[in-house]
């Protein structure tokens, strides 16, 4: 997939705030919802995924 000029700021909240860089690529999907469990068990998990699901799609 190509980049797109806000992928640049979804990573940079990806990485404050992971649940709020799925949010902006996906909503309100399943994916968004295995992120917040990721962040609550441990941060990094959450940031690793987050980055995931942002480069991938």
């Amino acid at each position: 997939m190509p980049l797109t000029a806000t992928d640049p700021i979804k990573v940079i909240f990806a990485i404050i705030l992971p649940p709020l860089g799925v949010f902006m690529e996906v909503g309100l999907k399943g994916h968004f919802w295995l992120n917040i469990l990721l962040t609550l068990l441990g941060f990094i998990p959450g940031i690793i995924h987050a980055l995931y699901v942002i480069l991938k799609h």
